[in-house]
Protein backbone atom coordinates (compact mmCIF):
# COMPACT_ATOMS: atom_id res chain seq x y z
CA UNK A 1 0.00 0.00 0.00
CA UNK A 2 2.43 3.15 -1.48
CA UNK A 3 1.82 6.54 -2.20
CA UNK A 4 2.23 6.93 -5.93
CA UNK A 5 1.33 10.55 -6.53
CA UNK A 6 3.89 13.35 -6.75
CA UNK A 7 1.84 14.68 -3.60
CA UNK A 8 3.56 15.99 -0.32
CA UNK A 9 0.32 15.55 1.79
CA UNK A 10 0.40 12.15 0.76
CA UNK A 11 4.20 11.18 0.58
CA UNK A 12 4.06 12.22 4.37
CA UNK A 13 1.30 9.72 5.02
CA UNK A 14 4.02 7.03 4.19
CA UNK A 15 8.00 8.53 4.27
CA UNK A 16 9.40 8.39 7.98
CA UNK A 17 13.24 9.06 7.47
CA UNK A 18 13.73 5.71 9.61
CA UNK A 19 12.15 2.99 7.77
CA UNK A 20 15.37 1.36 6.99
CA UNK A 21 16.80 1.65 10.47
CA UNK A 22 13.89 0.08 11.82
CA UNK A 23 13.62 -2.93 9.92
CA UNK A 24 17.36 -3.28 10.67
CA UNK A 25 17.09 -3.04 14.01
CA UNK A 26 13.89 -5.46 13.96
CA UNK A 27 15.49 -7.90 12.45
CA UNK A 28 18.69 -7.53 14.68
CA UNK A 29 16.22 -8.24 17.56
CA UNK A 30 14.42 -11.06 15.58
CA UNK A 31 18.06 -12.92 15.13
CA UNK A 32 17.74 -12.53 11.02
CA UNK A 33 21.26 -10.94 10.22
CA UNK A 34 20.79 -8.75 7.30
CA UNK A 35 23.61 -10.60 5.55
CA UNK A 36 22.42 -14.13 4.10
CA UNK A 37 18.65 -13.15 5.27
CA UNK A 38 16.06 -15.11 2.66
CA UNK A 39 12.87 -13.96 0.99
CA UNK A 40 10.71 -15.69 3.33
CA UNK A 41 12.24 -13.78 6.44
CA UNK A 42 11.06 -10.53 5.11
CA UNK A 43 7.64 -11.90 4.36
CA UNK A 44 5.96 -10.08 7.64
CA UNK A 45 7.47 -6.31 6.98
CA UNK A 46 7.20 -6.60 3.23
CA UNK A 47 3.77 -6.59 2.43
CA UNK A 48 2.30 -3.52 2.56
CA UNK A 49 -1.27 -4.27 1.40
CA UNK A 50 -4.34 -6.32 3.60
CA UNK A 51 -3.24 -10.18 4.33
CA UNK A 52 0.34 -9.68 3.24
CA UNK A 53 1.76 -12.35 1.50
CA UNK A 54 -0.91 -14.59 1.26
CA UNK A 55 -3.10 -11.62 -1.49
CA UNK A 56 0.01 -11.23 -3.20
CA UNK A 57 0.30 -15.13 -3.87
CA UNK A 58 -3.14 -15.59 -4.97
CA UNK A 59 -3.41 -12.79 -6.90
CA UNK A 60 0.00 -13.94 -8.60
CA UNK A 61 -2.08 -17.46 -9.60
CA UNK A 62 -5.18 -15.65 -10.14
CA UNK A 63 -3.11 -13.47 -13.24
CA UNK A 64 -1.11 -16.71 -13.92
CA UNK A 65 2.20 -15.01 -14.24
CA UNK A 66 4.79 -16.62 -16.05
CA UNK A 67 8.58 -16.50 -15.62
CA UNK A 68 8.41 -15.07 -19.23
CA UNK A 69 6.25 -12.09 -18.36
CA UNK A 70 7.56 -8.57 -18.11
CA UNK A 71 5.59 -7.16 -14.85
CA UNK A 72 5.00 -3.29 -13.44
CA UNK A 73 4.56 -3.64 -9.95
CA UNK A 74 3.18 -0.30 -9.65
CA UNK A 75 3.02 1.54 -6.01
CA UNK A 76 5.48 -1.46 -4.76
CA UNK A 77 6.51 0.38 -1.50
CA UNK A 78 9.60 -1.63 -0.02
CA UNK A 79 9.30 -4.01 -2.59
CA UNK A 80 7.98 -7.22 -1.13
CA UNK A 81 5.44 -7.70 -4.15
CA UNK A 82 8.35 -7.60 -6.50
CA UNK A 83 10.68 -9.72 -4.51
CA UNK A 84 7.97 -12.57 -4.34
CA UNK A 85 7.48 -12.75 -7.77
CA UNK A 86 11.12 -12.73 -8.65
CA UNK A 87 11.89 -15.19 -6.35
CA UNK A 88 8.59 -17.53 -6.52
CA UNK A 89 8.04 -17.09 -10.33
CA UNK A 90 11.44 -16.07 -11.88
CA UNK A 91 9.98 -13.21 -14.14
CA UNK A 92 11.86 -9.54 -14.57
CA UNK A 93 9.65 -7.06 -12.53
CA UNK A 94 10.18 -3.14 -12.57
CA UNK A 95 8.84 -1.91 -9.22
CA UNK A 96 7.74 1.88 -9.20
CA UNK A 97 7.18 4.04 -5.82
CA UNK A 98 6.98 8.12 -5.94
CA UNK A 99 8.02 7.61 -2.52
CA UNK A 100 12.16 7.75 -2.76
CA UNK A 101 12.70 6.56 1.08
CA UNK A 102 10.53 3.02 -0.19
CA UNK A 103 12.73 3.24 -3.21
CA UNK A 104 15.88 3.05 -1.38
CA UNK A 105 15.18 0.45 1.10
CA UNK A 106 13.87 -1.78 -1.34
CA UNK A 107 16.79 -2.06 -3.45
CA UNK A 108 18.62 -2.67 -0.26
CA UNK A 109 16.52 -5.31 0.39
CA UNK A 110 16.55 -6.51 -3.47
CA UNK A 111 20.49 -6.43 -3.03
CA UNK A 112 20.21 -8.40 0.43
CA UNK A 113 18.09 -11.36 -0.94
CA UNK A 114 19.98 -11.53 -3.89
CA UNK A 115 17.57 -10.23 -6.23
CA UNK A 116 18.62 -7.60 -7.65
CA UNK A 117 19.33 -9.02 -10.93
CA UNK A 118 15.86 -9.66 -11.77
CA UNK A 119 14.08 -6.02 -10.24
CA UNK A 120 14.70 -2.86 -11.15
CA UNK A 121 13.40 -0.01 -8.90
CA UNK A 122 12.03 3.67 -10.42
CA UNK A 123 11.05 6.42 -8.77
CA UNK A 124 8.15 7.51 -10.73
CA UNK A 125 4.47 8.71 -10.74
CA UNK A 126 1.38 6.00 -11.85
CA UNK A 127 0.01 8.63 -13.75
CA UNK A 128 2.77 9.44 -15.85
CA UNK A 129 4.70 6.26 -16.19
CA UNK A 130 8.37 6.74 -17.65
CA UNK A 131 7.67 3.79 -20.04
CA UNK A 132 6.94 3.03 -23.79
CA UNK A 133 3.75 1.94 -24.84
CA UNK A 134 3.26 -1.77 -24.38
CA UNK A 135 6.22 -2.45 -22.31
CA UNK A 136 4.45 -4.66 -20.13
CA UNK A 137 2.79 -8.22 -19.75
CA UNK A 138 1.81 -7.53 -16.41
CA UNK A 139 0.82 -4.86 -14.34
CA UNK A 140 0.11 -6.08 -10.75
CA UNK A 141 -1.56 -3.50 -8.39
CA UNK A 142 -2.29 -3.96 -4.74
CA UNK A 143 -3.92 -0.91 -2.58
CA UNK A 144 -2.46 1.97 -4.50
CA UNK A 145 -5.52 3.94 -5.39
CA UNK A 146 -6.81 4.74 -2.38
CA UNK A 147 -4.65 7.95 -2.47
CA UNK A 148 -5.39 8.94 -5.88
CA UNK A 149 -8.60 11.22 -7.03
CA UNK A 150 -8.02 11.17 -10.81
CA UNK A 151 -8.37 7.28 -10.99
CA UNK A 152 -9.58 7.84 -14.45
CA UNK A 153 -6.14 8.80 -15.76
CA UNK A 154 -4.45 6.56 -13.28
CA UNK A 155 -6.05 3.48 -15.86
CA UNK A 156 -5.31 5.05 -18.59
CA UNK A 157 -2.16 5.24 -18.26
CA UNK A 158 -1.94 1.87 -16.81
CA UNK A 159 -3.83 0.65 -20.16
CA UNK A 160 -1.36 2.50 -22.10
CA UNK A 161 1.86 0.61 -20.84
CA UNK A 162 0.65 -3.04 -21.32
CA UNK A 163 0.42 -4.81 -24.27
CA UNK A 164 -2.62 -5.98 -25.82
CA UNK A 165 -3.81 -8.56 -24.35
CA UNK A 166 -1.60 -7.94 -20.93
CA UNK A 167 -3.30 -8.22 -17.69
CA UNK A 168 -3.92 -5.90 -14.63
CA UNK A 169 -4.06 -7.56 -11.45
CA UNK A 170 -5.28 -6.03 -8.48
CA UNK A 171 -6.31 -6.04 -5.07
CA UNK A 172 -7.70 -3.28 -3.76
CA UNK A 173 -9.93 -1.40 -1.30
CA UNK A 174 -13.42 0.21 -2.30
CA UNK A 175 -15.97 2.03 -0.51
CA UNK A 176 -18.53 0.04 1.33
CA UNK A 177 -22.34 1.22 1.80
CA UNK A 178 -21.99 2.54 4.75
CA UNK A 179 -20.14 5.57 5.28
CA UNK A 180 -17.84 7.57 6.67
CA UNK A 181 -15.18 5.42 7.18
CA UNK A 182 -13.21 5.67 10.68
CA UNK A 183 -9.67 7.06 10.76
CA UNK A 184 -6.92 6.93 10.75
CA UNK A 185 -5.84 3.85 8.46
CA UNK A 186 -3.03 2.59 6.85
CA UNK A 187 -3.66 4.47 3.58
CA UNK A 188 -4.40 7.64 5.31
CA UNK A 189 -4.72 9.14 8.94
CA UNK A 190 -7.62 11.69 7.71
CA UNK A 191 -10.70 11.62 5.36
CA UNK A 192 -8.87 14.46 2.89
CA UNK A 193 -6.21 11.82 2.23
CA UNK A 194 -8.77 8.90 1.23
CA UNK A 195 -10.68 8.57 -2.46
CA UNK A 196 -12.43 5.52 -2.22
CA UNK A 197 -14.96 4.47 -4.92
CA UNK A 198 -17.97 1.82 -5.07
CA UNK A 199 -16.95 -1.24 -6.65
CA UNK A 200 -19.11 -0.69 -9.42
CA UNK A 201 -17.76 2.76 -9.96
CA UNK A 202 -14.21 1.16 -9.78
CA UNK A 203 -15.17 -1.68 -12.22
CA UNK A 204 -16.75 1.15 -14.41
CA UNK A 205 -13.53 3.21 -14.46
CA UNK A 206 -11.39 -0.06 -15.42
CA UNK A 207 -13.58 -0.69 -18.55
CA UNK A 208 -13.73 2.76 -19.26
CA UNK A 209 -10.05 2.61 -19.79
CA UNK A 210 -10.08 -0.21 -22.19
CA UNK A 211 -10.04 -3.54 -20.22
CA UNK A 212 -12.34 -6.64 -20.06
CA UNK A 213 -12.88 -8.07 -16.40
CA UNK A 214 -11.75 -11.40 -16.51
CA UNK A 215 -12.25 -12.03 -12.91
CA UNK A 216 -13.66 -10.29 -10.05
CA UNK A 217 -13.93 -11.10 -6.44
CA UNK A 218 -15.47 -9.83 -3.67
CA UNK A 219 -13.41 -10.83 -0.57
CA UNK A 220 -14.79 -8.37 1.93
CA UNK A 221 -15.96 -11.45 4.78
CA UNK A 222 -13.27 -13.63 4.25
CA UNK A 223 -10.76 -10.73 4.59
CA UNK A 224 -12.60 -9.46 7.61
CA UNK A 225 -12.44 -13.03 9.41
CA UNK A 226 -8.73 -13.26 8.75
CA UNK A 227 -7.76 -10.09 9.62
CA UNK A 228 -9.86 -10.09 12.88
CA UNK A 229 -7.91 -13.43 13.87
CA UNK A 230 -4.42 -11.34 13.05
CA UNK A 231 -5.61 -8.60 15.14
CA UNK A 232 -5.98 -10.66 17.98
CA UNK A 233 -3.19 -12.94 17.57
CA UNK A 234 -0.31 -12.65 20.12
CA UNK A 235 2.33 -9.65 18.93
CA UNK A 236 5.45 -10.82 16.39
CA UNK A 237 8.91 -8.99 16.55
CA UNK A 238 8.57 -8.44 12.79
CA UNK A 239 5.75 -6.72 10.70
CA UNK A 240 4.30 -3.56 9.77
CA UNK A 241 4.66 -2.04 12.81
CA UNK A 242 8.33 -2.28 12.60
CA UNK A 243 8.01 0.94 10.31
CA UNK A 244 4.63 2.26 9.99
CA UNK A 245 3.68 4.98 12.39
CA UNK A 246 0.63 3.86 15.17
CA UNK A 247 0.26 0.93 12.98
CA UNK A 248 -2.11 -0.75 15.80
CA UNK A 249 -5.13 1.52 15.48
CA UNK A 250 -4.62 1.87 11.78
CA UNK A 251 -5.39 -1.66 11.69
CA UNK A 252 -7.76 -1.98 14.44
CA UNK A 253 -9.77 0.68 12.48
CA UNK A 254 -9.70 -1.25 9.14
CA UNK A 255 -10.91 -4.46 10.84
CA UNK A 256 -13.77 -2.19 11.99
CA UNK A 257 -14.49 -0.36 8.91
CA UNK A 258 -14.56 -3.85 7.13
CA UNK A 259 -16.97 -5.19 9.83
CA UNK A 260 -19.24 -2.85 9.95
CA UNK A 261 -18.92 -2.40 5.31
CA UNK A 262 -17.34 1.08 5.45
CA UNK A 263 -15.68 -0.79 3.07
CA UNK A 264 -15.08 -3.74 0.44
CA UNK A 265 -11.71 -5.79 -0.98
CA UNK A 266 -12.03 -6.29 -4.04
CA UNK A 267 -9.63 -9.23 -6.00
CA UNK A 268 -9.98 -8.93 -10.13
CA UNK A 269 -8.08 -9.62 -13.05
CA UNK A 270 -8.63 -7.46 -16.00
CA UNK A 271 -7.38 -8.11 -19.77
CA UNK A 272 -6.09 -5.07 -21.86
CA UNK A 273 -8.27 -4.71 -25.00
Amino acid sequence: MAPIRKDEAVASQYATGTVRERIERALHEAGKAIDGIATSDLAPIEHFHTLGQRATEALAELAAITADDRVLDAGGGIGGTARFLADRIGCRVTSIDITPEYCDVARWLNAAVGLDDLIDVDEADALDLPFADASFDVVVSQHIQMNISDKASLYRETRRVLARGGRLALWDITAGPNQPLRFPVPWADRAERSHLVTPEEFRALLTDAGFDVVAWNDLTKPSAQTRHALLNAPPQPLGLHVFVPDFRTKATNLVDNLAHDRIQLIQAVLRAI
